[in-house]
């Protein structure tokens, strides 16, 4: 993957995280419906298919949308 790509990425993530916490803090979703999000982003990547490639970097953004749920990341947790 180039720099851009990368940083591309990195910054969606941010994006993505900051929203889920303002819609959280907002009472426009509840903790249970971020995770849900988060799950079903996770399990679309997992079971995506494709090149040998492909499913690789499925399985490699699947991972890291697990390690933010286990992390508690998206939602501020009490």
């Amino acid at each position: 993957m180039t720099d851009d790509h990368t940083y591309s990425g990195m910054a969606a993530l941010a994006v993505c995280e900051a929203l889920l916490l303002a819609l959280n803090d907002a009472g426009i979703l509840p903790e249970k419906e971020i995770m849900g999000v988060l799950t079903d982003a996770a399990a679309t990547h997992e079971n995506a298919t494709g090149s040998e490639a492909d499913v690789e970097r499925h399985q490699a953004a699947a991972a890291l949308i697990r390690r933010i749920i286990a992390g508690g990341n998206s939602v501020r947790r009490a």
